[in-house]
C-alpha cells in the first residue's frame, strides 16, 4: 500500500494561525506514526504549509498514484477537502479516497451522498481505522471487501453503509508518539510567546482524549466520546522530552479538550517535570469548576504561564440550563483572582447569540469582559453551529438551519456565516438582532479583543457574496462608526 495523507491548501482556516505561525496536524501524524510502524509506505502531504497550489497536487497525485488517498476535514475547512478528494478522484480514479477528522465523522451520510468522488469516511479515532481500512484494501481492491472493517462509512451502489462504530482505544500509552518526521517540521515556525522570554520554539500534544460533559455547542463528546482515556504522566513526559531533544521545544501547548480532567495526573505530570528539571514552559485548557488554587500553583512551579478555560456566557440561565455548562460564576472570579496572584495569563472564551439568549443577558456577558478587560484575554465569537451536536437539532428546530440543509452545498441563502472570521460554519442566530451582535462583538474589540478591522477588510469584500452580505456588513460598520463616536465623545467629556 501507498498511502497519501494531506491537510488542504487552506489549512484549518483559524484566526490564530494567520499570521506565519500554524501547529503541526496532530492527527494525521498519529495515523502516519501507526501506519509507518505497520510497515506501510506513508506520505504526509501538508499543502497548506507548503504552499502546494491545485495545480502542483493533482500533478503529484497523477504522477505518484498512491492506493489511497486520505484528507482530513474540519467544519471551517470542508469545501476544501471536497475539492481536494474531487481532484484527486480526477488525478487518480484508480485510489481509494478517504476522508476523516471532525467534520466528515460528524457528518458522514451527508457527505457520502452529495461528494461522489469520496469512497470511505473514517468517523472518530483513525489510527486502528485507516490501519484496517489499509490491510483490507490489500488483501481486495473492491469496495465491498470492506464491509469488516469498524468505524467507516462508505458507499454501496446507491446506499450509504455505516460500518459498527469502532471501540474506543483505551491504551493510549500504546500507540507510537506523532510522526513529526513525516512533516518538514521547521516550515510550521510554531512560536508562542512566553512573557518575560519572547518567542520561543512550540510543539503540541495531546494527553488524553473524550469529554465527560455535554455542552450543547460542542462536537467532542460526539466525535471522541464521553469516557475520557489519558496517557500517564510517565508517557507524556517521554514525549516532551523527546520533543525538547529533536525539535528544540521550549513551549509545551497541551492540545487536550480539559488537561485538568483528573486533578492526580496533572500533580503527578507537574512533579515529573520538576524532579527531571525540563526547562519548558507550557499552556493548557482547563475547566473551572475542577480547579484548586494548590493545583494550580503546582502547575505554575512546573512551567505553566498560559491557561484558557470557557464561560461562554455571563447569564447563569444561559450557561447552566441553555448550555448545559454547568459552571457558577464563583469559580470563574476565584480562577481569575489566582491566576492574577501566580502570574498566569487566563485566557477566556465567550460566545455570543446562545438559544433564547435576550439582549440583558448578552449584557451580562459583555459586562464581565468589560470588567476584566486589563487581566484577561478574552476570546469570543458568535455561537457557531457543527454537525452532529445537540445545537444542530435545535438549529432546525428553529429554523436557523433548514430542513433539508446540506453541509455540502455552498453559499446557501438561508444561512448565516462569516468566513473571513472561521471558515463557512453557520451562524445561530435566535434572539439577538445583527446590529446588536455586531455591537457586542466592537464592545468586546475596544476591550482589548483581537479584531484587526483594517486587515480584515479586503476579505470582507473578497467574501461577500449577496446583497444579505453586503447589507448585513453595512449594518455592521454604521455600529462601528455609531460606536467610534461615543468613544470620542467620552473622551472630550
Amino acid at each position: 500500500m501507498k498511502v497519501q495523507l494531506y491537510v488542504p491548501p487552506g489549512g484549518y482556516f483559524a484566526e490564530r494561525w494567520s499570521k506565519g505561525s500554524s501547529m503541526p496536524p496532530l492527527g494525521l501524524l498519529s495515523i502516519g506514526a501507526v501506519l509507518e510502524k505497520e510497515g506501510i509506505e506513508i506520505e504526509i502531504v501538508p499543502a497548506d504549509i507548503l504552499k502546494l497550489s491545485w495545480r502542483e497536487i493533482e500533478k503529484k497525485i497523477g504522477t505518484d498514484k498512491p492506493d489511497l488517498v486520505g484528507v482530513t476535514s474540519t467544519t471551517e475547512n470542508r469545501f476544501q477537502s471536497f475539492k481536494l478528494v474531487k481532484l484527486a478522484k480526477n488525478a487518480w480514479p484508480e485510489a481509494v479516497t478517504v476522508m476523516g477528522g471532525p467534520h466528515a465523522s460528524m457528518a458522514a451520510e451527508d457527505t457520502l451522498r452529495h461528494i461522489d468522488e469520496l469512497d470511505v469516511i473514517v468517523r472518530g479515532e483513525g489510527e486502528e481505522t485507516v490501519l484496517d481500512l489499509c490491510r483490507a484494501l490489500e488483501r481486495r481492491r473492491e469496495i465491498d471487501g470492506i464491509s469488516h472493517v469498524a468505524g467507516i462509512s462508505y458507499r454501496r451502489e446507491s446506499r450509504v453503509i455505516h460500518n459498527r462504530p469502532r471501540s474506543p482505544i483505551i491504551n493510549l500509552d500504546g500507540l507510537p508518539f506523532p510522526a513529526f518526521h513525516l512533516v518538514p517540521f521547521e516550515k510550521y515556525n510554531f512560536k508562542i510567546e512566553v512573557p518575560g522570554h519572547g518567542l520561543l520554539p512550540a510543539v503540541n500534544i495531546m494527553t488524553s482524549r473524550g469529554c465527560p460533559f455535554n455542552c450543547n455547542f460542542c462536537a467532542t463528546p460526539v466525535n471522541w466520546g464521553r469516557a475520557v482515556r489519558v496517557r500517564s504522566p510517565q508517557n507524556v513526559i517521554r514525549e516532551i522530552e523527546l520533543l525538547m531533544e529533536k525539535y528544540d521545544a521550549r513551549v509545551i501547548f497541551f492540545y487536550d479538550d480539559t488537561f485538568n480532567v483528573s486533578l492526580k495526573r496533572v500533580e503527578d505530570i507537574c512533579n515529573l517535570i520538576m524532579e527531571r528539571r525540563l526547562p519548558i514552559f507550557w499552556r493548557a485548557e482547563i475547566r473551572l469548576d475542577l480547579m484548586t488554587k494548590p493545583l494550580l500553583a503546582k502547575m505554575k512551579q512546573a512551567g505553566l504561564f498560559h491557561v484558557s478555560f470557557g464561560l461562554e456566557a455571563g447569564s447563569e440561565r444561559i450557561r447552566n440550563s441553555v448550555i448545559d455548562k454547568k459552571i457558577k460564576i464563583s469559580d470563574f472570579h476565584h480562577v481569575i483572582s489566582w491566576c492574577k496572584e501566580l502570574e498566569i495569563i487566563p485566557n477566556v472564551f465567550f460566545i455570543f447569540s446562545h438559544p433564547t439568549e435576550t439582549w440583558e443577558e448578552a449584557q451580562e456577558t459583555i459586562r464581565i469582559i468589560e470588567r476584566y478587560k486589563n487581566e484577561v484575554e478574552a476570546s469570543v465569537a458568535i455561537l457557531h453551529i457543527y454537525p452532529g451536536t445537540p445545537l444542530e437539532r435545535t438549529a432546525k428546530e428553529i429554523g436557523a438551519l433548514p430542513e433539508d440543509f446540506s453541509w455540502t452545498e455552498r453559499h446557501s441563502s438561508k444561512i448565516v456565516t462569516l468566513p473571513t472570521a472561521q471558515g463557512d460554519v453557520p451562524l445561530f442566530l435566535d434572539r439577538l438582532s445583527w446590529s446588536q451582535i455586531s455591537e457586542l462583538l466592537f464592545r468586546w474589540s475596544f476591550s482589548g479583543g483581537r479584531i484587526s478591522i483594517r486587515r480584515k477588510i479586503p476579505r470582507l469584500i473578497a467574501n461577500i457574496r449577496s446583497g444579505r452580505d453586503i447589507q448585513r456588513y453595512a449594518v455592521m460598520a454604521m455600529v462601528y462608526l455609531k460606536l467610534q463616536v461615543k468613544k470620542l465623545f467620552r473622551r472630550r467629556v
